[in-house]
């Protein structure tokens, strides 16, 4: 679970301004996380040490002559690691669920990567398409330009003049019908 967390630091510290983070909150994640690893390592020394001191107190108690002082010591260090064992049980739930959030943001994580890339695709392909139409009119008015200087200015005139016939003949066709 620890390495799940590290690498998704690692992953974020790479580019904190997407994920936006900073240096400071990367720092304070590390430093939790290291925390945690060293809590989760000291409450099981502590429990493999209560084990074992639990041993090591029994064989000493059974010398006593005192058998309540004994039976009271095992009860606390039986109920202490008792505590211990149901603490720990309830930090590994939680690092559980902690774990599968973070799988989870993971995957919620490739799939915005994937989401992205496929629009990148979409824009690039608009992008290619757009320089095609754009190469396609600049072609069209230099051969309208050609075409107009080819025809000199008597032929401008004769074809603004059929063009303005041409509109008032569909003008009272469209409205006149």
């Amino acid at each position: 679970m620890a390495d799940e967390l590290e690498k998704t630091i690692s992953v974020a510290s790479r580019d904190p301004a997407y994920y936006g983070l900073d240096e400071v909150e990367l720092s304070r994640r590390r430093n939790w996380t290291g925390s945690a690893r060293n809590q989760v390592g000291t409450v099981r020394r502590a429990i493999e040490k209560g084990k074992s001191n639990s041993a090591t107190s029994r064989y000493q108690d059974t010398s006593r002559t005192n058998l309540y002082s004994a039976q009271d010591n095992d009860d606390f260090i039986s109920s202490e690691s008792d505590r211990q064992q149901l603490l720990m049980r309830q930090q590994d739930e939680e690092l559980d669920e902690l774990s599968a959030s973070v799988q989870r943001i993971g995957g919620v994580g490739l799939t915005i990567h994937e989401e992205l890339s496929g629009q990148e695709r979409i824009l690039n392909d608009l992008s290619l398409e757009m320089e095609t139409t754009s190469n396609r009119l600049d072609f069209v008015q230099k051969r309208v330009a050609m075409v107009m200087k080819k025809a000199g200015i008597k032929g401008q005139i004769m074809l603004i003049a059929f063009l303005v016939v041409l509109f008032i003949i569909l003008f009272v066709l469209v409205f006149l019908t």
